[in-house]
């Protein structure tokens, strides 16, 4: 089967949206698009995290359409199309690699985020932006907290040891404590935010992507609970009808059975 050209779908996409194209393209908006962007987005982590290499060609080609979609749209409105979205990107790699590009030295990959965020850093004084303007508002909210606890890092603002941190979440784990005791629910509401943004800051300091721990955890419990429902319905009967001790005793089955 002859390969097809990344203009091809762009023509494709221009034919689905035009009259007599497809009703449902036609009807969409930038705001439609919007869960498709993110679904796509975890589908393409998904098939990373599983080493699929056959499902990663799918969903990067799925990934890859809505960047075509997105861009038909404002194609079609007189704002911009994809090929000027690949040139502000091209430029901006070039901008940004002065030590490729130009006359700049960066020994190892270090000096290169350094330098990186030196010149984005230019960019923002330039543009007038803050130094939190990059994080997009719609992160989901770990990473949104590495993210931004990161940037404050990279112009001084951060914890000097990683044992600081750790004073911060006694801190933090206190007053959510005495909330829980105040029986405010604002007030916990508040107080375990603080918290889960501190272990977002321990885990930056330790080097750990938070968000890529939670989902392994998250992995992992969903694994150990299927494993749990798998013996209780080899036994004829339902989990919601164990005792937590009973349950209790599958877990711990379930996690010895993974060593």
């Amino acid at each position: 089967m002859p390969k097809r050209t990344f203009d091809e779908l762009v023509d494709l996409m221009k034919t689905l949206r035009a009259p007599g194209g497809c009703p449902w393209d036609r009807k969409q908006t930038l705001p439609d698009l919007k869960p498709y962007v993110i679904e796509e987005s975890y589908e393409v982590v998904d098939a990373i995290d599983r080493d699929d290499r056959a499902a990663l060609l799918e969903e990067l080609g799925d990934f890859l359409l809505e960047a075509v979609f997105i861009a038909e749209i404002t194609r079609e409105e007189g704002s911009f199309d994809i090929y000027d979205s690949i040139t502000a990107i091209h430029d901006k790699l070039v901008r940004r690699h002065p030590h490729v590009f130009g006359d700049v030295v960066a020994h190892d990959a270090e000096q290169v985020l350094v330098n990186w965020e030196k010149l984005k850093s230019a960019e923002r004084k330039a543009e007038n932006k803050g130094v939190l303007s990059g994080v997009p508002q719609s992160l989901p909210a770990l990473l949104k907290a590495s993210r931004l606890t990161e940037k404050a890092a990279h112009v001084g603002f951060d914890w000097r040891r990683t044992e600081d941190v750790f004073a911060k979440l006694d801190e933090e784990l206190g007053e959510l404590h005495e909330a829980i005791a105040g029986g405010d629910k604002s007030n916990v509401h508040d107080e375990l935010g603080d918290l889960l943004f501190t272990i977002a800051n321990i885990a930056r300091k330790l080097e750990v992507n938070a968000e890529e721990a939670l989902q392994s955890t998250n992995r992992k419990f969903s694994r150990r609970f299927q494993a749990m429902e798998s013996k209780v319905h080899a036994s004829g009967r339902n989990i919601d009808q164990l005792s937590l001790e009973e349950m209790d005793a599958l877990w711990d089955e379930a996690k010895a059975e993974e060593r």
